[in-house]
Formats: C-alpha cells, structure tokens, sequence
C-alpha cells in the first residue's frame, strides 16, 4: 500500500505542482480541514494521517474510520507547510473519498440482510487499489473475500472450461492443493451444484441463478441430506432491489462486485483556513 501511495502522489506531482510553488510562499505554515459533503460511513482516514505525518503534517481527528457521517461534518484538521498541504490533498481526498463510499455501500447491503446472511465483495475493483477496498468493505461490515489469488482456490467456468466438468476440476483440486487452502467452485446448474456439495467443497456459488433456483438448489441439498457438506454462495446481478428474495433462502453468503466496481466516491474537501 505504501508503494502505490507514493506512486499515487508521484503521479499526480509530475514535474512539480507549480501552481503553489509559484502563488504560495514556500515557508508558509496554515491550517486546514477536511468536511464532508456527503453522507455515509467514514473509512481511510489512518491512511490520510499516514499520508500527511510522513510528510510533516501534524493531524487531529475528529471522526473515526466506521463513524457514520453528514454533510458538514468536520473530518480532520490538519496543520504544516501550506504547499506541502496542497500537494498531498487531492490523493488524500480521492482515496478517502472512494474508501468511505465502498464503506457505505456495505453497509448498506449489511443493515439490508439484518445479519441472516453474510455479505461479501469480489476481486472486482479497479487496478492497484484493491487493499484500500478491501480495508473499506471491512469498516462497512462486509466480508472481503480473497484479497489475491493465493487466499483460496476458487474455480470458476474459465478454469472448468479446461476441464470435463466443474465436478472433474474440483477433484483436480482437491487432490492437487494443500488441506490449508479452502475450495470453493463456481456452477450455474441444479446438477453441477448438488455433485459439488456431494464431493464437498468446502464452498460451491451458485452463479447468476434466480432466487427460484437457488430456492430449488438448496431444497434438493436437504432432500439428499448434504446441506451441511458445504457453504452456499450465490453471486451475480444481486443488488438492492432484489437481494431480499434470497436472504430467506437458506444461504450463507451473498458476494456483490458491485461494492467496489460500481460505487460511488462520498465527497469530501479540503479548506485551508
């Protein structure tokens, strides 16, 4: 995280912020603060400190990753060199601003299921930021799922499409990856999902299914008495208006890409006083 900060802030520096070295003089000390514009749950704002500390910048905080705020509100103060200030606020303001929206939108989905289900991200967010996000979807309540490839094998139709059968890739990787690592696979058929849970993986995703048949999946599991080998997740345009048609169901988690792929920055600034 610290290497894509200072790429972050290199990237947004370029050649030197000549704007402030040519109107601010370069030993001029202010005050400043961060308020919201915006409400939602609060996240990032240790990375924001870090950020500005590692640059001089004394910082106060006034509200806390996972508080919930409104508009107006005061975030943090901050206190140094007003082009050292400057330089820094617009990275600082973009990544606490996309993280508290993440934040949010977990939240949100978390206070929807009313703790019957657990709610979880995916690997689809944007390039380079994916720990910010993953951090985020934690102060909202959210499960991160994997942060990389290695956390746990996850089979999905490109893996099976180079395989028999979801049922053949999962043997493949039960009998190829340590006991250490959870299995989960992905399946898109009553049939694939029952021969999955009978070969017990430790998860198998019911992917892009309807609520009837995920409702259908699950009745068929308890009929056949292996509801218990595995943990049912269902994955795939699950959102808002319709996620409490499969909260009921019976499952154990609801994963929505659409936390960190399709979200929304709150909006914040930064005012020197």
């Amino acid at each position: 995280m610290d290497k894509i900060i200072e790429y972050m802030l290199a990237e947004d520096e370029g050649f030197g912020d000549i704007t402030s070295n040519s109107v601010v003089d370069e030993s001029l000390e202010v005050n400043a603060y961060i308020i919201s514009k915006d409400e939602g749950i609060l996240a990032g704002m240790n990375i924001a400190k870090d950020i500005f500390t590692n640059y001089g910048v004394h910082v106060d905080f006034w509200l806390k990753d996972g508080c919930e705020i409104h508009k107006k509100d005061l975030l943090m103060s901050v206190k140094g060199n007003a082009r050292t200030i400057l330089l820094l606020e617009r990275t600082v303001l973009n990544l606490i601003m996309r993280m508290s929206g993440v934040a949010t939108a977990s939240s949100e989905f978390v206070k929807l299921v009313g703790g019957k289900v657990k709610i979880a991200g995916t690997r689809k967010t944007s390039p380079a930021i994916s720990k910010f996000d993953k951090y985020a979807l934690q102060i909202g309540g959210a499960d991160t799922h994997r942060f990389s490839l290695d956390d746990m094998v996850l089979i999905k139709d490109n893996h099976i499409a180079t395989c028999a059968s979801p049922l053949d890739a999962l043997k493949k990787a039960q009998s190829n990856v340590s006991f250490s690592k959870k299995i989960e696979i992905e399946v898109e058929t009553l049939n694939d999902a029952v021969e999955c849970v009978r070969q017990k993986a430790d998860i198998v995703m019911l992917d892009n299914m309807s609520s009837d048949e995920v409702a259908e999946v699950i009745l068929e599991l308890e009929k056949q008495n292996i509801r218990e080998n595995s943990l049912i997740e269902v994955s795939g345009g699950i959102n808002q208006e319709n996620i409490l048609e499969y909260v009921d169901l019976g499952v154990d988690i609801i994963s929505i890409g659409a936390l960190t792929h399709n979200v929304r920055s709150l909006d914040f600034s930064l005012k020197l006083d």
